[in-house]
């Protein structure tokens, strides 16, 4: 059973439990610590760090932040300054650019002859909008009949609809969080693509920018994959976290804690980083 999960995502972007449901299923699953990173926003940390009050459970405010290095790579930042105002000021500018990417997602929709208005997608969204709000509309409109198609045939990046995403360089992703005293971490190695040769060159890169750890469990490793990535994060000297990436119920297969059923995440992955950042002068 896990005990920790370290990357989750509330209706502060994508998910689909607000930050405090979020905290107070955390703790009926049994969980004693988990951190929410919510994509390119900190608007939700507030509420998850009170509640992780009301519920005696440990909660990390994070954030997950989009970065342009080999494709599409997602960077976590952990023990976030919850008020953030550096980064606060950054993402400001994204979600411009993200509000405009949906718009003209959107018209792309329309010129397809899909039935389909922003207002519609924005009243999915509780927090900021995202791809899987327009997923939602799809099949509400029963264009789709999943989310994995929605992205597949519209809004992936072979769909028909796709517009890409402007986002940070990673080593300013990483001057940022490093400013607002966060342990950065590589999220889900696997979608990078890379071999393990690969890989190892470009985390080296990485943790000259400043990287600190690397996120070895994750939903969708497999047991051998875990095993090669935990032991490139000690070779490389990187703090292995994990985490399910659990959204609710846009993707109702992954669960708070253990994924698909294949996760355990002990307590000793949070004391190790824990033990990290003290030894950085960091606060936990």
């Amino acid at each position: 059973m896990s005990e920790i999960d370290l990357h989750t995502h509330s209706t502060a972007s994508d998910g689909t439990y607000q930050p405090r449901e979020l905290v107070h299923l955390a703790q009926t699953t049994g969980l004693r610590a988990i951190a929410l990173t919510d994509h390119d926003t900190v608007s939700g940390l507030a509420e998850a760090l009170e509640a992780g009050k009301e519920h005696y459970l440990e909660v990390i405010p994070g954030c997950e932040l989009s970065v342009q290095f080999k494709g599409v790579t997602h960077i976590l930042g952990l023990y976030l300054n919850p008020q953030a105002e550096i980064l606060q000021r950054e993402l400001h500018y994204l979600r411009q650019k993200r509000h405009q990417r949906n718009k003209l997602i959107v018209e792309k929709l329309n010129s397809l002859g899909l039935d389909i208005t922003y207002a519609e997608v924005q009243a999915k969204a509780k927090g900021s909008v995202g791809r899987p709000h327009l997923a939602q509309v799809l099949i509400e409109k029963k264009v789709v009949n999943s989310v994995q198609e929605a992205f597949d045939s519209y809004l992936g990046p072979k769909g028909k609809a796709f517009v890409p995403k402007e986002k940070f360089t990673p080593q300013k992703a990483i001057e940022i969080l490093k400013k607002e005293g966060a342990s950065v971490i590589l999220a889900h190695p696997f979608s990078l693509n890379l071999d393990l040769e690969e890989l190892a060159r470009e985390l080296k890169k990485l943790k000259d920018w400043g990287l600190d750890g690397l996120e070895v469990f994750y939903t969708e490793h497999s047991p051998s994959l875990t095993q090669e990535y935990l032991s490139l994060a000690k070779k490389l000297d990187l703090i292995p976290t994990g985490g399910s990436d659990f959204h609710g119920q846009v993707k109702p297969d992954i669960f708070l804690g253990v994924g698909k059923n294949n996760l355990h995440l002990p307590y000793s992955l949070l004391a190790n980083l824990k033990e990290q950042r003290s030894k950085q002068g960091l606060p936990c």
